[in-house]
Order: C-alpha cells, then sequence, then structure tokens
C-alpha cells in the first residue's frame, strides 16, 4: 500500500529528527562538562531509534525513507560553528540554549504532524511514541537551560 500523505509526514518528521540526532551529537562534542556530554548523547540515541522505527514505516508503506537532514539545519550548524569561532562561544550555557532552541522546533513539528486528521491511526500511534520522546528532551533541556539560568 502506497500512501503518499503518511509517508510525506513521516520523511518530514524523520528529517527533523535526524537534524536534532546530529544536533544532540555536536553538543555532546561541544559540551565541557561530562554529565551534559552523556546527556546529549543518550538523546542522539533516542532520536536515533524515532527516525529507524520511521524509516522501518516509511518502507512498509512502499516509501522510500528520507536519510538526510535539512538544509535549513545544516546552515544553522555551518553559521553557529562560524559564530563560535569568531566569538569563542563554546560554554555549556551556549550549548544548552541553542540545544532547546532545537527542540522547540522539533517539538512544534511533531505537534504540527500530530495536529493532521487524515493519518493513519497506526501512523499517528507512531507519531505519538516519537513525540514522547521529543517531549521528554524538550522538558529535560528546559530543565537544564533554566537551572544554569538560575545560577
Amino acid at each position: 500500500m502506497f500512501d503518499n500523505k503518511n509517508i510525506a509526514t513521516l520523511n518530514s518528521l524523520i528529517a527533523t529528527t535526524l537534524d536534532s540526532v546530529d544536533g544532540y551529537r555536536k553538543a555532546a562534542d561541544e559540551a565541557n562538562a561530562a554529565q551534559f556530554r552523556e546527556i546529549f548523547l543518550s538523546r542522539a540515541t533516542e532520536r536515533q531509534t524515532v527516525v529507524t522505527d520511521f524509516q522501518a514505516k516509511v518502507r512498509e508503506l512502499g516509501g522510500n525513507p528520507e536519510d538526510d537532514g535539512t538544509v535549513l539545519a545544516s546552515a544553522h550548524r555551518a553559521f553557529l560553528g562560524l559564530r563560535d569561532k569568531l566569538t569563542g562561544a563554546r560554554d555549556d550555557d551556549a550549548v544548552i540554549a541553542e540545544v532547546e532552541r532545537g527542540e522547540d522546533h522539533i517539538k512544534s513539528k511533531f505537534e504540527s504532524a500530530l495536529g493532521d486528521t487524515d493519518l493513519d491511526p497506526a501512523v499517528r500511534r507512531l507519531i505519538e511514541t516519537g513525540y514522547a520522546s521529543v517531549r521528554a528532551g524538550h522538558d529535560q533541556m528546559s530543565a537544564l537551560k533554566h537551572g544554569l539560568d538560575a545560577s
């Protein structure tokens, strides 16, 4: 069964989630504190599982799963790398703030997809499962950011 709507929705979320995986890995590379590196790597692994599950569903629906992130995210990472070189900004506060910003974006994308009333029920359940990871990551990064802001 080939289903363009569900495949397109899943592929869009795959690209955004791949951006999240890359973002968490980059954050782990740039974090100074080991505790943050561990959190970021754990989230990257969790998000990679979401990608794998979504890609399997796209194949099951007869489509070709996305296997790359978005162009916008690539441009954003290049900008951040340039900014870091110019300003020397690589402290944990800045890394966490950037990760939280990314979490706001992915959360919004998942919420938008879940607002689509035309999704196949099995696809909706899969997206809801992925959204649980997104919501938990968003809440954790928000708590980290606000905890650092308070200190």
